[in-house]
């Protein structure tokens, strides 16, 4: 017995100086922005193929019981991952419009649709025809010419197009409701990204509504960070809360679209407002600097204040955008904190107990570099020092009981070793 405990002992410190050697490599995992669009592919591909089987034994169904969107942005992120997938990889092409138009099939059925209103403007809702029209538009443009997509897509546009209109010419509010009584600024800007996009497809021309739209967009930004806010009084559109990370990455993501400089002065400001100040954790915070308030549905817990979610997200923000380090330093902190495993092809993350998370984290790195890079510094290589004290130190104990457990051996071993005798 006491042999297998030495054993034991010296083979658990072997696995954890194993397990510290790996997170050390992964804090050091290249950024999107540092590979190639063939690496970017690789890496993406056994995250799909896991969150494809996550799908079809119904995570997607278990996600809606976290949150009222579980269900919908499982699949629209599987669908739009793809998409990239496909814009890198013209070899994937065929297959990722396969698997994008199987996600969208899903997002456009009574069970993607459950939650939302019929009786709103335009109907469910900004979020839903925002992200719908997004992907089904993402669809049309890769495959090209003669999509299936592009009639649906213009109508749906349209329908977007006109509700923002008539919301700028009743009350001069830019934001339309996802819910009844219930306005995200994020939500607009996803749906007016939608509308950009189909119009590079089907050939309408939105330049006046865009105009309007962020006029009344920056009259209404949060005063306290110069940012979109969180929610707004769904008639004026006036923020009834301070600008959020959860809701602040989306916007970020899709203004790139449809006002690239907008977007990346606002990503420097975001940078200044909501970067960590948590020594070896560069995530993001979901309030403010100076501001600290509990986590609720939409931002999920909030450790040391930092939303993993908007961490997650942020990552795409952060390669649209071409901060190198930003994405560095996120892409690191993802990859040292998420104990992925890959396994028969497929990579998942937190053993696959949160398909979402991982459906977040592979929209993100298959993100592709926008038009506009921000301006200003993002962390230092430096946020990995206290990784650098912290994992040594993780390993002391366990060698020290490994050396522990080998001596009395070698105590043994000394006292069967003849002395050496000389001759006069």
């Amino acid at each position: 017995m006491r042999w297998v405990l030495r054993v034991s002992i010296i083979v658990l410190a072997l696995a954890v100086t194993a397990l510290a050697s790996v997170q050390f490599v992964r804090l050091h995992a290249d950024s999107p922005l540092a590979r190639t669009d063939a690496e970017v592919v690789a890496d993406a591909l056994p995250r799909l193929a896991f969150l494809r089987e996550a799908l079809d034994s119904g995570s997607a169904d278990r996600m809606q019981q976290l949150f009222p969107e579980g269900y919908f942005f499982n699949y629209a992120l599987y669908g739009l991952s793809w998409v990239d997938v496909g814009a890198r990889d013209p070899g994937l092409r065929e297959r990722a419009l396969t698997e994008a138009r199987w996600a969208l099939a899903h997002t456009d059925s009574p069970a993607g649709r459950a939650v939302f209103s019929p009786s709103l403007t335009p109907p469910y809702g900004v979020f839903y025809q925002g992200w719908s029209t997004w992907l089904r538009g993402g669809i049309a443009q890769l495959h090209g010419p003669g999509a299936p997509e592009l009639p649906r897509l213009r109508a749906d546009a349209r329908a977007l197009a006109d509700a923002f209109t008539a919301t700028l010419d009743r009350s001069g509010s830019p934001f339309l409701t996802a819910y009844p009584g219930q306005a995200w600024p994020c939500d607009s800007v996803v749906g007016l990204a939608a509308v950009h996009r189909a119009d590079a497809l089907t050939g309408d021309d939105h330049t006046a509504l865009t105009g309007a739209w962020l006029a009344a967009a920056d009259a209404r930004r949060d005063p306290v960070t110069g940012l979109l806010p969180h929610t707004v009084e769904p008639e004026t559109g006036q923020p009834t809360d301070l600008a959020r990370a959860t809701s602040q990455v989306i916007i970020l993501r899709f203004l790139a679209e449809f006002a690239p400089a907008r977007g990346a002065a606002d990503w420097t400001q975001f940078r200044q407002h909501f970067a960590s100040t948590v020594p070896g954790v560069p995530g993001v915070r979901e309030w403010p600097r100076g501001v600290d308030r509990p986590g609720d549905v939409d931002s999920g817990p909030l450790p040391l204040g930092l939303s993993a979610s908007a961490s997650a997200v942020a990552l795409g923000g952060a390669v649209v955008y071409r901060d190198e380090a930003a994405a560095a330093a996120l892409t690191g902190l993802a990859e040292a904190t998420g104990l992925a495993v890959q396994w028969h092809g497929r990579r998942r993350y937190l053993g696959g107990v949160l398909p979402i998370g991982d459906a977040f984290l592979t929209w993100s790195l298959t993100a592709r570099p926008g038009v506009v890079a921000a301006a200003g510094d993002g962390p230092s290589w430096t946020w990995r020092l206290p990784w650098y004290v912290l994992l040594p130190n993780a390993l002391a104990p366990w060698w020290m009981l490994a050396v522990l457990a080998v001596r009395p051996r070698l105590k043994l071993a000394e006292r069967r070793v003849p002395p050496i005798r000389t001759s006069h």
